[in-house]
C-alpha cells in the first residue's frame, strides 16, 4: 500500500542567488528610472535575492534587472508571518514520538525536546527533563498518550512539572481523551472515569502565562467540555476535515453516502459532513439479540462510509456493513478517529478485494491519535492512517 499523502511534507526549494563579476553594460531598472552600470560593479544580490527579475538579452544588448514590486510584497509578507509564529518547544512521551516528529515537520517554529523516561527496581518512574533552565521564557506543549492507566500516572508527573519550570505558556496535547465513553451515571454507584480525568486536567498547575491549554479531537460527547474546570482551557477540535479531503480524492467521490451506525453518531458529525447523503442506522433488540437495522436512507449501488469518533472490538460497525450490504451498497468503508482495537480486534477487518461488500471493506481510515494501534495496522489493507500532525502544528499556534 502507498504511504498515505497525510504523511507527505513537502518544503520549497532553496532560492537561487546570483552574483556578476564580468565586464558588460548593463542597464538598472528601480522606481521607473534606468541607469547603465558596469556588471563588475553588481557583486551580489543575496541580501534582496527577491526584489529583482533579470532579463537576458542577445549579443552585446543589455541585461535588463527589474525590481518586482510583487516579489518584494510577498517576501515581507512571508518574514512578517515568520515573525509572528510563536516558537513551541515540543516535549513529548514515547508512544507519541513518531507523531511530534511529524508534527515538527510540518513547521519550522515546533522545536522538539526529549524527556528521559527511565524506571526504578520497584517499576515506579525514575524522570528527568533535560536542559530544564533552557526552557524558560519559551512556549512549551507536550503531546500526551494515555494507553493505559501506568502510562497516565508517569506522564501526569512530567504534565505537572512543565509548567512549573517557568515557561511563558503551557499547552497539553491529547489527541484521544481514553475515558469519554464514560461520561454518565445509568445507575447508582456507577463511577463516571471521565470526570475524574477531566477535573485531574484541570488541576494542572499554571505557568507563568495563564491555565493550562488543552487540545483533543473527537471528544466522545460534547458535554463533556463541562467536566473541565476554570483553570484549563480546552479546545476541541475533529479529524473530520482529514476524512474529507481524503474522500476528495476518491475516484468516486461523487458517488459516496456518510453512514452512521447509530443516533449518536449523526449528532456527533452530521453537521460537518452534511454535503453527502446520509444514511443512519440504529440498534433494536429482537430478544435477547441487539440487532442493527437501517433507519432511514438508501444505499443502493453507493459507496458507504461509515463514520464513528472511535472502535474498540468492532463488532457494531461489523453488524452496519453487514445490514448495509445487504440493502445493495456497491462498496463499503469506514473512518473513526480514534482506533483502539484491544486485543488486537483490528484483525476482524478484511479487505473487499473482489466486490464483496459484506465481507470486506474497501478502505477503513484511522487517524494516528492512538500510536500503538498505528504501528500494528501501518501498511495492512484495507487501514490507512491519515495524520493529525498538520491539525496538531495548527493548534499549537492558537
Amino acid at each position: 500500500m502507498k504511504t498515505p499523502a497525510a504523511f507527505i511534507s513537502q518544503k520549497p526549494p532553496s532560492p537561487l542567488f546570483l552574483k556578476f563579476t564580468s565586464n558588460c553594460n548593463s542597464r538598472l531598472l528601480c522606481a521607473n528610472k534606468s541607469q547603465t552600470i558596469q556588471c563588475g560593479q553588481i557583486k551580489s544580490f543575496e541580501n534582496q535575492p527577491q526584489k529583482w527579475g533579470i532579463d537576458f538579452k542577445s549579443g552585446s544588448e543589455p541585461i535588463h534587472l527589474i525590481q518586482n514590486s510583487t516579489s518584494t510584497a510577498a517576501t515581507s509578507a512571508s518574514e512578517s508571518a515568520s515573525r509572528t509564529m510563536k516558537k513551541v518547544c515540543l516535549f513529548y512521551c514515547p508512544e507519541t514520538h513518531s507523531l511530534a516528529e511529524r508534527v515538527a515537520a510540518q513547521s519550522d517554529a515546533i522545536e522538539l525536546r526529549s524527556i528521559n523516561w527511565r524506571k526504578f527496581k520497584d517499576g515506579f518512574p525514575n524522570l528527568f527533563i533535560p536542559n530544564a533552565h533552557g526552557i524558560r521564557g519559551q512556549h512549551v506543549a507536550f503531546l500526551a498518550s494515555f494507553s493505559s492507566p501506568g502510562k497516565i500516572f508517569e506522564q501526569l508527573s512530567v504534565i505537572y512539572a512543565l509548567p512549573k519550570l517557568f515557561v511563558s505558556s503551557f499547552t497539553l496535547v491529547l489527541p484521544f481523551f481514553p475515558t469519554g465513553t464514560s461520561e454518565r451515571m445509568e445507575d447508582e454507584g456507577d463511577v463516571a472515569t471521565a470526570f475524574t480525568l477531566a477535573r485531574i486536567l484541570s488541576n494542572i498547575p499554571t505557568s507563568r502565562g495563564g491555565p493550562t491549554s488543552l487540545v483533543t479531537f473527537d471528544i466522545h460527547a460534547l458535554q463533556e467540555r463541562f467536566y473541565f474546570g476554570d483553570t484549563i482551557l480546552p479546545c476541541f477540535e475533529s479529524a473530520i476535515p482529514l476524512l474529507l479531503n481524503r474522500l476528495q480524492q476518491l475516484p468516486d467521490s461523487d458517488n459516496i453516502s456518510i453512514a452512521f451506525p447509530d443516533d449518536g453518531a449523526w449528532k456527533r458529525f452530521h453537521k460537518q459532513l452534511q454535503h453527502f447523503p446520509m444514511i443512519v442506522c440504529n440498534k433494536v433488540r429482537d430478544g435477547n439479540q441487539r440487532i442493527v437495522r437501517i433507519k432511514e436512507g438508501d444505499p443502493r449501488g453507493r459507496h458507504i462510509v461509515i463514520v464513528d469518533d472511535l472502535v474498540q472490538s468492532g463488532g457494531t460497525l461489523i453488524e452496519c456493513q453487514k445490514v448495509l450490504a445487504a440493502h445493495g451498497a456497491a462498496k463499503i468503508s469506514a473512518y473513526v478517529t480514534h482506533g483502539i482495537f484491544p486485543n488486537s480486534s483490528w484483525e476482524r477487518f478484511k479487505q473487499d478485494t473482489g466486490g464483496k461488500p459484506e465481507s470486506g471493506l474497501t478502505y477503513f481510515w484511522i487517524s494516528d491519535s492512538c500510536p500503538v494501534t498505528v504501528k500494528e495496522v501501518m501498511s495492512k489493507p484495507p487501514f490507512e492512517v491519515l495524520s493529525l500532525a498538520g491539525s496538531i502544528a495548527s493548534a499549537l499556534q492558537i
